[in-house]
């Protein structure tokens, strides 16, 4: 955001530079059933369940991005070697 006025500068500005980081605000219509159900399976409120998904989601990706991996990385170590290290 440029440089202003302090007395001048919008709230977002404001929410961005006390410590929420990198975050974006956003509005979003979803089944109201869907909701419901995924905030019965966290327990929590609105934000707290979509960030959940979110995460979700992103942890999903890497595991796929993961599998693509597989048969293709070659280890110097065998399977006895990494446990006798990991003691």
């Amino acid at each position: 955001m440029p440089s202003m006025n302090p007395s001048l500068q919008p709230s977002a500005g404001y929410g961005n530079n006390a410590g929420m980081g990198d975050m974006r605000k956003i509005t979003v219509e979803v089944p109201r059933e869907d909701l419901q159900c995924a905030q019965a399976y966290t327990g929590e409120g609105v934000t707290e369940t979509v960030r959940a998904a979110l995460r979700r989601l992103r942890s999903d990706r890497a595991q796929q991005k993961l599998r693509e991996l597989r048969g293709k990385v070659k280890f110097s170590m065998t399977l006895e070697e990494m446990r006798y290290d990991r003691e």
